[in-house]
């Protein structure tokens, strides 16, 4: 069996695992563990604290630092709602193309790595490989963050991350931060005649809404000179707000869930600093003027790095000779590689598959995507062993 044909195999299987960010994906980290393990890989497992979920970290090679880790979520987003023309968990095969929730996002990479394994355990390598499969990528990036502690904790020191999201193939190097939050605003309930004696949290919220709109505005003159990404400056956006029972109720309770996309760490401390100046300032003591128990909470859903494009990369410099390409994209959406390369590691992005593809009904990736990335990684092979 040729690896393309093996790798398509193993597709059609990650596939048939429901792994939505609301499900277990144990069965599938099961699955991947088996087929390391056999191809004679050290396998660790490690759960999340409701032991539902787990990341899997395995190692080929000689023990050591100086690793490369080939990365990729097993999580995959919903299919309600959406108007699929076949089983969105059952692989199929339609003009060259393998349709299936996960398969460029990113099944299609675990698949060609795993496929793949066998091969480079009978290699004579000289540095570690190291594969990296994490949980809930898709709402929050949770896995990741706990990967990188657990690698820590056990001493191992990987030099390059190769994360295989969807770039059809273009080598990345480079994207924002993902930040995202939930602001609680608790208010005083009260009958809707009298809204004097209450304190309406509906009527709150868009008061913080309209801060975080002027923050957005302010640091658009600030983006870095020469910036490539797109748009240069960091992004701010509110994506729902639900509160109120009633029109004639007052509102004691409403909740803005709000992402911002920084491009540097200053970005993100700007705005954290300039709304919570606002709430201490102008909006909690007005709430609290009428309701001492009224308040607004801000929860943290997740605070993803972003890969920062750095002048020498040698995660760069490899996967651009295994691809055959002269320098490295930037892109919009955000991936783990921030994480890896905040925990010390040179990290770049490639991987089979459109990004226009992911999160879609009918989501699929091209048979010729998976050959081009199976090329990349018998490359890898073969430079793992010079």
């Amino acid at each position: 069996m040729t690896s393309l044909a093996r790798t398509r195999e193993i597709l059609g299987d990650l596939i048939a695992f429901p792994t939505v960010s609301s499900a277990s994906n144990l069965d599938l980290i099961a699955y991947a563990a088996d087929l390391l393990g056999d191809a004679g890989a050290s396998v660790s497992v490690n759960r999340d604290g409701t032991g539902a979920k787990a990341n899997l970290f395995a190692t080929l090679g000689p023990a050591g630092d100086g690793g490369i880790v080939l990365s990729g979520h097993t999580d995959v987003v919903p299919v309600e709602g959406q108007d699929w023309t076949s089983d969105p968990f059952r692989m199929i095969e339609r003009d060259g193309r393998l349709y299936g929730r996960g398969a460029c996002d990113m099944k299609g990479f675990i698949a060609a790595c795993l496929a793949m394994a066998p091969r480079y355990a009978a290699l004579d390598l000289k540095r570690p490989l190291h594969f990296a499969f994490t949980y809930d990528e898709e709402i929050g990036c949770f896995g990741a963050q706990a990967l990188v502690g657990e690698i820590a904790r056990a001493g191992i020191r990987p030099a390059v991350a190769l994360v295989g999201e969807p770039t059809g193939m273009r080598v990345i190097e480079g994207h924002k931060g993902c930040y995202e939050y939930t602001t609680e605003f608790t208010g005083l309930e009260g009958h809707g005649s009298q809204p004097d004696r209450g304190v309406n949290a509906v009527e709150y919220a868009p008061r913080h809404i309209n801060r975080l709109v002027g923050l957005r505005e302010a640091r658009k003159p600030r983006a870095p000179a020469g910036s490539r990404l797109d748009p240069p400056w960091p992004t701010r956006q509110v994506g729902c707000i639900h509160g109120g029972a009633a029109r004639n109720i007052i509102a004691g309770h409403c909740s803005v869930e709000w992402e911002m996309r920084p491009v540097q760490q200053s970005d993100a401390d700007f705005v954290r600093d300039g709304i919570a100046r606002h709430v201490d300032t102008v909006l909690r003591p007005a709430m609290r003027a009428v309701s001492p128990d009224a308040d607004i909470v801000t929860l943290t859903v997740g605070e993803v790095e972003g890969l920062q494009v750095v002048p020498e990369s040698e995660a760069r410099a490899i996967v651009c000779e295994l691809t055959g390409q002269s320098g490295a994209d930037v892109v919009a959406f955000g991936t783990e590689a921030g994480l890896f390369q905040a925990a010390g590691m040179s990290a770049v992005i490639c991987g089979p598959g459109s990004i226009s593809q992911a999160h879609k009904p009918d989501e699929f990736v091209a048979l010729d995507q998976l050959a081009a990335c199976m090329n990349m990684l018998e490359k890898l092979g073969a430079k793992l062993t010079a």
